[in-house]
């Protein structure tokens, strides 16, 4: 299904189903964010990697506008709904300020995976190693979504999930990135500890030769 959409590009990648808060400064995207609010339309952040579009990006709902500000800056949440691939891009629109473009809507694969648990495990472990606390239920649908940024990928990597299109491919795709980071943690984790141990008395155990 193509449609067409009022484009924000920015430098990062965002997942359907993601909350995005975001300051409105330039009159471009002023305009382009009271048209979607007046008009209860949406608009697409195709994303820009490596001073370019590689096509994918996430369409997306002002869900509140938190502020205005009276030079006409603004303060908006915003949600993830769905994924698109680029099919042309104009910049300005006709008329606009701001681009555009028309777009491939991706239908959403399977939301659910078999390798969650898999998934679970690992990142567990990485979040202990880290002492961090991370919330996340992994009962919830499209979970790759919901911690994919929050295991260390590059903004290629995350871009490389964005355009998996089942939960099965995108879970894999991190446990395998976990199999690779996990013993680099853990060393680092180690590391630390000789380092905050050095120069204490040690208890050694005494060698059988």
């Amino acid at each position: 299904m193509e449609k067409t959409l009022a484009l924000f590009p920015l430098n990062l990648v965002v997942y359907p189903g993601e909350d995005l808060n975001l300051h409105i400064f330039e009159p471009r995207y002023q305009q382009l964010v009271n048209e979607c609010i007046d008009e209860e339309r949406t608009f697409g952040i195709p994303c820009f990697i490596n001073n370019k579009l590689p096509g994918y990006g996430t369409e997306m709902h002002v869900t509140t506008l938190h502020k205005r500000y009276p030079d006409g800056r603004m303060d908006i949440k915003s949600k993830g709904v769905g994924v698109f691939k680029l099919v042309n891009f104009e910049n300005p629109v006709a008329g606009k300020l701001y681009a555009g473009g028309d777009v491939e809507l991706v239908t959403p694969g399977d939301g659910y995976s078999a390798h969650t648990k898999a998934l679970t495990e690992r990142l567990d472990h990485l979040y202990d190693l880290l002492q961090i606390e991370v919330d996340f239920d992994a009962s919830d649908e499209n979970l790759s979504y919901k911690v994919a940024h929050k295991v260390g990928l590059s903004i290629d990597q995350e871009y490389d999930v964005l355009q998996l299109d089942s939960e099965a491919e995108r879970q894999l795709f991190l446990i395998q990135h976990l199999n690779k980071v996990l013993p680099v943690v853990s060393d680092m984790e180690r590391t630390k500890q000789r380092i905050r141990m050095n120069g204490h008395f040690k208890n050694l155990d005494p060698l059988n030769f």
